[in-house]
């Protein structure tokens, strides 16, 4: 084991350094056909990036606010993202068959928020989120936490089948109660993550740094929407993390806890895909919300 006594803090992460191109998706232009394939369908060809809709939050929360019903608050969003990340029960039971988003497939549970979230095994076989013609595959892995080793161990698994099979891997990045949200813990979690083989990994935007997190982590990274936030706030927020590299975002509460969800969607996909400021953003938000409440 290398030795850890005497480390330097990492200072230079290349700013405009070139990387291997070939492939629209950073880090996988050496990747098999089906695998970059399944990567085409959550990121767009023509930008590399991606509006992700979350709403597997009922794997350990259970029903919430904006969830209580996914066939009719989620399913007629559907269409207007370029991903869906979802549990195996809530796409079989309540989203259309005929979508054309990129599936990414929640594959860790256990605990629910009564216990111990860290206490996560792989809940998902392979074979099952191939049945379901998945492009990837999401799993927690939480660095710091009390039970990291397993979920590190659990990421390396489930890669060892993604790769088998063409199947794409997030890494998503949980943080404890207790632990410290700024850039050098989300670039030690998000580097782990890519070392260890995923192909995406999700984390938290923070205002300090976030550029150091980008830049440091081989594959892309795409922003949590988190907590609910007033709309500008949120379009803000996606908006600087697009302009401090990361590859899209995937937002859940602050989509489908918004008053006008299909409006808010729309928001959020003219920062990611047309480079939207914030303001003409939250302009279109309104315009789109005005028309939804005539």
């Amino acid at each position: 084991m290398a030795d850890t006594d005497g480390l330097l803090d990492a200072r230079d992460y290349g700013g405009t350094a070139p990387t291997a191109t070939g492939f629209h998706v950073k880090g996988a232009h050496a990747q098999d056909w089906g695998l970059q394939n399944r990567l085409s369908r959550i990121f767009r060809p023509d930008n590399g990036r991606t509006v992700m809709l979350a709403f597997d939050h009922g794997y350990f929360l259970g029903p919430m606010a904006g969830l209580e019903r996914l066939d009719a608050t989620i399913a007629p969003l559907v269409p207007s993202a370029d991903a869906i990340m979802m549990t195996r029960g809530a796409l079989r039971t309540s989203i259309p068959s005929q979508s054309s988003a990129g599936i990414v497939l929640r594959a860790s549970g256990g605990p629910s928020v009564l216990r111990e979230l860290s206490d996560e095994h792989i809940a998902l076989d392979i074979e099952d989120a191939v049945r379901l013609n998945a492009a990837a595959l999401a799993i927690q892995v939480f660095v710091g936490g009390e039970h990291e080793s397993r979920s590190v161990a659990n990421l390396a698994a489930l890669v060892d089948s993604g790769q088998r099979h063409g199947i794409a891997v997030l890494g998503v990045t949980a943080v404890g109660k207790d632990m410290v949200r700024d850039a050098r813990y989300f670039r030690l979690a998000t580097r782990i993550s890519a070392e260890m083989g995923a192909h995406i990994v999700k984390t938290y935007y923070v205002d300090q740094g976030f550029e150091t997190v980008t830049a440091s982590c081989p594959v892309p990274i795409i922003v949590a929407g988190g907590k609910k936030l007033p709309e500008l706030d949120a379009l803000t927020m996606a908006y600087r993390a697009m302009q401090e590299g990361a590859a899209g975002v995937d937002m859940g509460r602050n989509i489908f806890q918004s008053e006008y969800p299909a409006a808010m969607l729309a928001a959020v996909r003219a920062v990611v895909h047309d480079d939207a400021k914030p303001a003409d953003a939250y302009e279109l938000f309104r315009e789109r919300s005005a028309s939804s409440a005539s």
